[in-house]
């Protein structure tokens, strides 16, 4: 079992968030992870909000081993090609400690606010599907012509190619039937999914099925869900064993309310049963 500690950089100063990556690193989590928002969504206090991408670029810099990504990047928010050349610097700046998310959007509210479009929800995936695409594409470092439903490129290229080949890993999250399992079951990596192991057990079966008939092995997405850390340990334990039983390999632990002295309490109780 992998672990990745959830910092979601809002609310908080800058230097808090370099360092709770840090402890994160120096107890052995595989990842760590900030939300792709430009505004705080809950909670209060100051409404510090660190963009995602340059925030991992900064990061890259302080850090050494621990991998970095977004929880998850919302297709709406960039261009994809512009996304797609972000991603390859900050996969370089990390030396290859990129983990590449991608989702559909949902939060209208803050598109509304800062004048982002935020389309019917057909389109979005569309965007996202597109997004897939041109990630996968542009990673090659050969010219790129392709018509997609939202974009479409005509001989792009980027360059240099990406320290991780073919391409840094692709994340997809969310448990949608119609749109996002097929998108799973097609480009990712690892599927981070919302719920607990009994409740997508049907989801998970369908996504087998579908990389089947996808023609690729369904044992090479790896599934990743979510994790307390502020519950009873014997229960988190309970929780993390009914993960790995049901063949779940990555549990992204929330930044618990009990600061970090539960985060280190977990590092070294409870995750060395484990990984």
């Amino acid at each position: 079992m992998r672990f990745g500690i959830d910092v979601a950089q809002q609310r908080m100063p800058w230097d808090e968030v370099v360092s709770r990556v840090r402890l994160g690193e120096d107890l052995g989590f595989d990842g760590a992870w900030g939300f792709d928002h430009f505004q705080p969504m809950y909670g209060e206090g100051p409404g510090e909000t660190f963009e995602g991408m340059t925030t991992l670029a900064a990061l890259a810099g302080a850090t050494s081993t621990i991998r970095l990504g977004l929880l998850v990047t919302g297709a709406t928010y960039r261009h994809p090609s512009v996304f797609a050349s972000q991603a390859l610097t900050v996969d370089h700046a990390s030396h290859g400690r990129l983990e590449l998310s991608l989702g559909a959007a949902w939060f209208e509210p803050e598109h509304q606010a800062l004048g982002i479009p935020f389309p019917g929800t057909s389109e979005r995936f569309d965007l996202l599907e597109d997004a897939l695409e041109i990630i996968k594409r542009l990673s090659t470092g050969e010219p790129v012509s392709y018509t997609g439903r939202i974009v479409s490129l005509s001989n792009a290229r980027l360059q240099p190619l990406p320290v991780q080949r073919p391409h840094p890993p692709l994340w997809i999250g969310g448990n949608g039937p119609r749109r996002t399992l097929p998108l799973v079951a097609r480009y990712a990596d690892v599927w981070h999914a919302f719920g607990t192991p009994s409740s997508l057990r049907d989801s998970s079966a369908r996504v087998d099925q579908l990389a089947s008939e996808a023609g690729r092995d369904p044992a090479s997405i790896l599934r990743a869900g979510s994790l307390s850390l502020s519950e009873p340990f014997d229960t988190v334990r309970r929780y993390i064993t009914k993960w790995r039983d049901e063949g779940w390999g990555y549990l992204v632990c929330g930044w618990p309310e009990e600061g970090r002295s539960r985060v280190e309490q977990f590092a070294t109780e409870v995750m060395p049963e484990f990984v």
